[in-house]
């Protein structure tokens, strides 16, 4: 259910695309967004930060999507927010000293400071590669293959959120005896 949940407004926007066009499934994915929040947050009495991002993101980059009605704009924003992402992440890793996933996840995981360090970097360097692809297809090819790629291209987060997955399991710590005590 989950699952469904997380996938609902890609996959409504999706079929929204091929039975319209971009600017009604991009409506489609703002409306979808909002709902999925809303049963996110009757569940669970609350959002998560990365939550509330999402929403806000969705809502003001479809808001410029709708108002500009420009092909170009809607092919190149992730590219600017990939990129946006890289930069800052990068910052905030080497300029700051800070571990921006860590501020994001640490309340839900307990990770050696050292892995913290490595996420931060493996984060800037994906951000940065799917800031490129993206680049790449929307320079080459047409909104349609462009579309495509987006949907299909789902490969490259799913692989990459997998990997982290693994990575993290092997170094989550535990909470000692003393700890789980009553």
């Amino acid at each position: 259910m989950k699952l469904l949940l997380d996938f609902f407004p890609i996959l409504l926007f999706f079929v929204s695309y091929k039975l319209s066009d971009i600017y009604t499934a991009t409506a489609v994915l703002m409306a979808a967004t909002t709902v999925q929040m809303a049963v996110i947050y009757l569940r669970e009495r609350s959002l998560q930060t990365m939550h509330k991002i999402t929403l806000v993101l969705v809502l003001g980059f479809g808001a410029l999507t709708l108002g500009l009605h420009d092909e170009r704009f809607i092919k190149w924003k992730p590219t600017v927010l990939y990129s946006a992402m890289s930069l800052g992440l990068a910052f905030a890793t080497w300029g700051l000293k800070k571990s921006p996933i860590k501020g994001l996840l640490g309340s839900q995981l307990e990770l050696p400071d050292a892995v913290w360090a490595r996420l931060n970097v493996a984060w800037v360097f994906y951000c940065a590669f799917m800031a490129l692809a993206n680049a790449y297809v929307a320079q080459y090819f047409s909104t349609e293959e462009w579309v495509n790629f987006k949907l299909w291209g789902y490969v490259f987060p799913v692989a990459f959120i997998l990997g982290q997955g693994i990575y993290i399991a092997r170094h989550m710590q535990t909470p000692s005896d003393e700890e789980a005590a009553p």
